[in-house]
């Protein structure tokens, strides 16, 4: 990988977006590569917002990805997705999950919730890739595969090989969920 990709990864306290951004950086250094990350916990444990930069290529100085320069932002939740598009290049790809999480500030005044953030995104980002990971991962038996169905989509834009993907995925998930996780990412890999 001769260039520093940049990977975003935004969503919401619970959502698995920081084991998302751990697989992630593990999966770049198991490929050779350097691997920086930074992340924003901000009020997670109580449903607030979370995000994680990401950066992977031959040498990477700084975790931070500069506005306009993500490759791929991965979107947990719609509304996130929206907010954080700016940080996208032209040419980035927008990975986004069907899943709307309404915080509870939604209810008071002077805050809305944007009304169809999907197709916001798509009037703005013409590589978006829209993903309703909770769907398969309903059909997989287990809601929890969420992040691992979002990375499958993500894998097919980094030049790293599938099988270090799954090597890294059945060393790092909780035991007795390598064979599903798996299975999570494979069907996220087959989603275009």
């Amino acid at each position: 990988m001769k260039q520093t990709k940049n990977i975003l990864i935004v969503g919401v306290g619970g959502q698995g977006v920081l084991l998302a951004s751990e697989l992630l950086s593990a999966v770049a250094v198991e490929a050779g590569l350097d691997a920086k990350k930074s992340e924003v916990h901000g009020m997670a444990q109580r449903g607030g917002v979370v995000s994680s930069h990401v950066r992977i290529g031959e040498k990477v100085y700084s975790p931070l990805i500069p506005k306009g320069e993500a490759d791929v932002i991965l979107a947990f939740e719609e509304a996130e997705a929206l907010r954080w598009s700016f940080f996208l290049k032209p040419k980035g790809t927008m990975v986004v999950n069907q899943y709307k999480l309404v915080p509870p500030i939604a209810s008071m005044k002077g805050f809305d919730y944007p009304q169809d953030p999907v197709k916001s995104i798509q009037t703005k980002i013409d590589r978006t890739v829209l993903v309703d990971a909770e769907q398969i991962a309903r059909e997989l038996g287990n809601i929890r595969l969420v992040n691992t169905i979002l990375l499958g989509v993500v894998s097919r834009f980094l030049d790293i090989d599938e099988a270090v993907w799954k090597k890294v995925i059945r060393e790092r998930v909780p035991k007795g969920t390598e064979t599903l996780n798996i299975e999570a990412f494979s069907r996220g890999r087959r989603i275009s």
